[in-house]
């Protein structure tokens, strides 16, 4: 597939593309490995979420923040 093609496809077929793919790298037989700044990230999140300091929305406060 070349990105004309993809282009001109629709919401539902990019999705359905997508979940193709995920299911595909889902059975790959090797393992991705994760660079290391996104266990940074994760090691950050969680000692601010076990020092209490972490603040948490619902999913409809964060789509409004995202639509302004």
């Amino acid at each position: 597939m070349i990105i004309p093609e993809i282009k001109k496809m629709s919401t539902v077929e990019h999705l359905q593309a997508m979940e193709e793919l995920w299911d595909a790298l889902c059975h790959e037989e090797h393992e991705i490995e994760s660079p290391a700044w996104h266990e940074e990230i994760l090691d950050k999140r969680k000692k601010k979420i076990e020092s209490g300091k972490a603040e948490f929305i619902s999913i409809e406060e964060l789509k409004t923040k995202t639509r302004q």
